[in-house]
């Protein structure tokens, strides 16, 4: 019998006004249907809380949402060429939560759909331990590619796509938990 899983949806901006909640909102509607996981958002803006106290509570909330997580999907934009500091910070903050768990990605952003973050995210990642999946969904110019009610304005196309990288992250996910799981992992010092 298939382990109950849990997936980690992480916001990759916290800008005022960002778009990463038009694309997170999508993918938690369709989400649902297509992998059997508890889903757990992770919103680094959450981390500009206004007391040292709130923020401490907001990073131990965090540290455990990703502690429990199976597999983890991004939603990143793409700034300058490059991820946002908001992403880099929560990576960083959090280095064991990401060892031998898949991560997959959801990119937006001008001309290159965010791919350009993506690819500078997987170095990121490996760096940490984690697996990073092959398929990924990119909206070029993503402020175009959805109505005003934050629907793909070309659903039929992003839903194979997202379709297809939520197979591979299942799979990887589920490999990798058998992996921690029945083996004893131990870091080379």
């Amino acid at each position: 019998m298939k382990p109950r899983l849990t997936l980690a949806l992480i916001y990759g901006s916290a800008r005022d006004g960002r778009f990463c909640d038009t694309v997170a909102d999508w993918l938690l509607r369709h989400l649902p249907d297509m992998i059997e996981a508890d889903i757990l958002t992770v919103d680094p803006a959450h981390l500009n809380a206004g007391s040292s106290m709130a923020r401490t509570e907001v990073e131990r909330r965090i540290g455990r949402d990703l502690a429990r997580a199976d597999g983890f999907l991004v939603v990143t934009p793409e700034y300058n060429h490059g991820y946002p500091a908001a992403l880099k910070e929560l990576i960083d903050c959090y280095q064991k939560p990401w060892s031998a768990k898949p991560v997959a990605f959801v990119s937006y952003g001008g001309v290159s759909g965010g791919l350009r973050a993506v690819e500078q995210l997987r170095q990121v990642f490996a760096e940490v331990g984690a697996a990073t999946t092959r398929e990924t969904v990119s909206f070029a110019n993503a402020w175009e590619q959805f109505d005003a009610e934050g629907n793909p304005r070309a659903p039929e196309d992003v839903l194979r796509r997202l379709r297809a990288l939520v197979v591979q992250l299942d799979w990887w996910m589920t490999t990798l938990k058998h992996g921690r799981d029945t083996v004893v992992f131990r870091e080379v010092a």
